[in-house]
């Protein structure tokens, strides 16, 4: 039973705060050398870099706006620089806002889909040159995706082709022996949750604890470690599958 990736080198988008500073940081500490982006500079930024030195490796943390024209080409040019070999590819990056349908504009449903399909699309097209036999393709996703949400009808729209496009990657990329899947995720608890006022916050965790098989929230930490198994050679045979982390959410 090979888990390992010792050795391995991983790109995350967004991977400074939330769910994916848990992936970046589990990825580092089970020895993949993790390169990752953000869009402004923030304190977060510094204590990831810090993070990061502490546990030793060949780490990046660069500046990266992917939604804006060159960013997804910057990020992968950095990629091309450090490393002729990427195992494992993450598509964290993403946005979210709740607007009733009849008041989406169509700017906001552009940024939204932009963000969450199109940038995830030229990241894998543009990583192409670094993948092989044995790399991973992890997109994030959202349990939003099956069952819906009132007021998020462009993200979920946006979880929904992600699953369409991994399932067409799987198997169009599947004889180069590169593996394509969706890490589907329910209600996370993260610094977003912590920075709420106490009573939404109580409120919310009340909600979705409820609704949960396991009757509490998941760790960013959690996240990172569903990840490690769908980048390591133990989930070898697993490609164009939605696997869920969302501690059985209904």
């Amino acid at each position: 039973m090979d888990v390992s990736v010792q050795g391995g080198t991983a790109l995350v988008t967004g991977g400074v705060r939330g769910v994916g500073r848990g992936i970046v940081l589990v990825l580092a500490r089970a020895g993949m050398d993790v390169i990752t982006c953000y869009r402004q500079e923030s304190e977060s930024v510094e204590t990831l870099r810090r993070e990061l030195k502490e546990i030793g490796g060949r780490h990046r943390v660069v500046r990266a706006d992917l939604a804006e024209p060159g960013g997804v080409e910057a990020l992968l040019s950095q990629c091309s620089e450090q490393t002729q070999r990427l195992d494992l590819v993450v598509n964290n990056a993403g946005v979210i806002s709740h607007v009733p349908y009849a008041e989406l504009t169509l700017e906001e449903w552009n940024r939204v889909v932009h963000t969450n399909v199109t940038v995830p699309f030229q990241v894998i097209q543009q990583a192409l040159p670094l993948l092989g036999e044995g790399s991973s393709v992890v997109n994030i996703g959202s349990r939003a995706a099956e069952v819906g949400i009132p007021q998020r009808s462009h993200y979920t729209a946006t979880k929904s082709a992600l699953v369409g496009l991994t399932r067409s990657l799987a198997k169009e990329l599947g004889p180069q022996g590169i593996r394509v899947n969706v890490l589907a995720l329910g209600v996370i608890a993260t610094e977003a949750l912590d920075a709420m006022p106490e009573e939404q916050r109580t409120a919310m965790r009340q909600r979705y604890e409820a609704k949960t098989a396991l009757g509490r929230l998941g760790t960013p930490e959690e996240v990172g470690e569903a990840v490690l198994f769908l980048a390591a050679p133990l989930s070898g045979y697993v490609t164009g599958a939605t696997v869920h982390a969302d501690g059985g959410i209904t």
